[in-house]
Parts: structure tokens; sequence; C-alpha cells
């Protein structure tokens, strides 16, 4: 891994990102029981999806309730902390997490960035516009230039 910050010191992450078919704020303990709720039900969907390779994540049997808040309140630190920045994916009224979006330091040098995301399987058709309209947002509105969007 680079030895180079994630993002430059005064750079300020954009906090979102909305489309005609979703919206994205980040991600944090407050969508803990609705983004539980969404990728529990789609967890073949999600390990099919290109950028999930080692078939670990999600855990076929689930995570606690406890759990998952432990995993949102560590992607949520990691946004402060300027070290990864993961994004809930609401449908657009922000009613219902239909996926996620995960901006992290790449294992590769030939990389600048790690982009994965995934949707719940009911709304598989957003998965190709949410990943586009993502690659598109990091274009625009973020410092990197080499992403990995793993296999997209």
């Amino acid at each position: 891994m680079s030895t180079h910050p994630f993002v430059p010191d005064g750079f300020e992450p954009p906090t979102s990102l909305v489309t005609a078919d979703f919206r994205l704020e980040p991600l944090g303990p407050s969508h803990n029981d609705a983004d539980l709720a969404a990728w529990t039900s789609s967890i073949e969907h999600i390990r099919a999806t290109p950028g999930y390779p080692d078939g670990e994540w999600p855990p076929i049997g689930g995570l606690s309730h406890e759990a998952n808040r432990a995993d949102l309140v560590r992607h949520a630190a990691d946004f402060e902390d300027r070290t990864g920045f993961t994004f809930t994916v609401l449908d657009p009224t922000g009613a219902q997490v239909i996926g996620c979006v995960y901006l992290y330091p790449p294992e590769s040098e030939a990389h600048d960035i790690s982009v994965q995301s995934w949707v719940r399987a009911d709304r598989a058709a957003l998965d190709a516009p949410l990943a586009d309209a993502v690659a598109s947002w990091i274009a625009t509105d973020w410092p990197w230039q080499r992403p990995d969007r793993h296999g997209r």
C-alpha cells in the first residue's frame, strides 16, 4: 500500500451524491437496522457482485445487531479520520437502505482508490447505474486518478 495520505490535507470529502434513483450519505450507526436488513436479505446476490472476490463478505450466517452496529461505528470513524469513506445507498426518499459504497485505500500501487459497491437483490437493476455514478463522482469530486473498480 501507498505511504501517501489517502486524501490530501485540506480536502473536504463530499458527503452526498443524489440521482433520480438513489442518494448516498455517510454510513453510520443510525443506519444499523436498515443496513442489516438490506444486506442480510441479499447475501448470495452481494457475494456474486463484482468486487467481492474473497467470498467472505457478507457472512453467510449474518451478524448480530450489535456486531453490525460495531461495523458501522468503525466505518463512521474511518470517515471522520479520513482513512476510508463508506456511504449508505438510500432510495430517493431516504426511507430504505438499498446498498452501500466503500471508498478505501487500494491494495496495489497501481491504483489510488479501491471502489466497491452493492445493492439489495430486489434492486439489482441499480447495480451498474450505481457503480457508474460513483465512478463519475470520483472523477469529478474526489482527488483520485487511478480507481480500482474491481472488474466494473
